[in-house]
């Protein structure tokens, strides 16, 4: 790998106000058209999107996860792996945030070596907290369709709680090597959070970022589509089936098909999460895939690819609380009950004589609303 390519990875990571520099570049004659353009979108648009993108993921992460420990019909297992979802995505926006919204408007590293390791390894953390989990809700979903009435043998909380400390256990292991290769170096008086030392340059970029793309990428995602596609077999299978189940007498069929419509229900929940994680995260590993394997073409276009691959890693930290407000009805009920408490109008059109939440559900689901609220397949 050549110089001029290990100072464009500073820049990247560092993402400080200068995406070229012509004394250390050797292929910035295609990007000076748009340099200044593209220095006033990173040093201003950038930390703006980052202020908005904090402040709504807080918000957003933070209710989802009292709306979970606050209210017992809500502590079930798909609902425990979501909220160590928005856990992982909180982390992120917390500590990491705010110093990479940082640098984005200056020209050298302000933090130290620390911070440099900390903010790297923190976005290797989330990414593989978010992937795993994803993998853990995709594999109990399998598992409530496939075979529903082991959902009710054992101790499925204490497994969960057990799921998910390897969860973080994995992902911590995963992202050790960014805490240990990153570090501050100084160029021409600048200082850059470099990704690793120079004298790795011939091995390490392509053996990391090819190591990252497939543990906490593609892997788990053929996992993923592995259950959904197992799922649509069964799912498929049984609806031939289901007018033999007559037999069984009108009520049984009927509390059975709605046991299987709620269990579904949280199916498309998650795939809808998977969606968005891979919306969100491939972008910034088709990127570094690029600049590691074949950086001959470094123009315009790879620029702004960069830029919004890498802020669309963080949108995805924010954007799960909201696509759960519109894809799940109970979540969308509490979020109103707690979120638009300062407003009492709209507040009593919800929830008028504390009653809003059961009534809501009366209308949904009928005689079987308080029976599904408790359910683990609800959310």
């Amino acid at each position: 790998m050549s110089h001029s390519n290990v100072t464009t990875e500073h820049m990247d990571n560092n993402l400080n106000g200068s995406f070229c520099n012509l004394s250390v570049f050797e292929n910035c004659s295609n990007v000076t058209e748009h340099f200044d353009l593209i220095v006033a979108v990173q040093q201003i648009v950038v930390p703006i999107l980052f202020a908005i993108l904090m402040l709504c993921g807080v918000v957003g992460n933070g209710t989802l996860i009292f709306t979970v420990l606050r209210n017992k019909s809500m502590r079930n297992v798909p609902n425990i792996l979501i909220v160590n979802l928005s856990a992982g995505d909180l982390l992120l926006l917390l500590m990491s945030a705010p110093f990479t919204a940082t640098v984005f408007s200056l020209v050298s590293y302000p933090f130290g070596d620390l911070i440099c390791k900390m903010n790297e390894y923190l976005q290797t953390l989330s990414a593989g907290v978010s992937v795993f989990t994803l993998t853990a809700l995709s594999g109990d979903r399998y598992v409530a369709i496939v075979y529903p009435m082991s959902k009710h043998k054992g101790k499925p909380t204490l497994k969960t709680s057990i799921a998910v400390a390897f969860i973080w256990i994995i992902s911590a292991v995963f992202a050790i090597p960014d805490a240990i290769s990153f570090h501050i170096s100084v160029q021409d008086g600048v200082y850059y959070c470099q990704p690793f030392p120079f004298e790795w340059s011939e091995w390490y970029g392509k053996a990391h970022c090819l190591f990252r793309f497939l543990t906490v990428f593609l892997i788990p995602l053929i996992i993923i589509g592995t259950f959904y596609c197992l799922m649509a077999r069964i799912l498929v299978k049984s609806s031939r089936q289901m007018p033999c189940e007559a037999t069984k007498g009108p009520g049984q069929s009927q509390q059975q098909q709605r046991q299987i419509e709620a269990r579904m229900k949280v199916a498309r929940v998650v795939l809808s999460f998977v969606l968005l994680f891979v919306i969100c995260w491939l972008p910034r590993h088709v990127y570094l895939i690029w600049f590691f394997w074949s950086p001959y073409d470094f123009n315009t276009f790879w620029i702004w690819f960069k830029l919004i691959g890498f802020c669309l890693t963080y949108v995805y930290s924010c954007i799960n609380p909201y696509a759960l407000y519109f894809l799940s009805s109970q979540f969308r009920k509490y979020y109103n009950r707690y979120l638009f408490r300062c407003c009492p109008k709209s507040y009593r059109l919800r929830d008028s004589n504390g009653s809003g939440l059961q009534s809501y559900s009366t209308v949904r689901r009928g005689s079987t609303s308080l029976t599904m609220i408790k359910s683990n397949s609800e959310m």
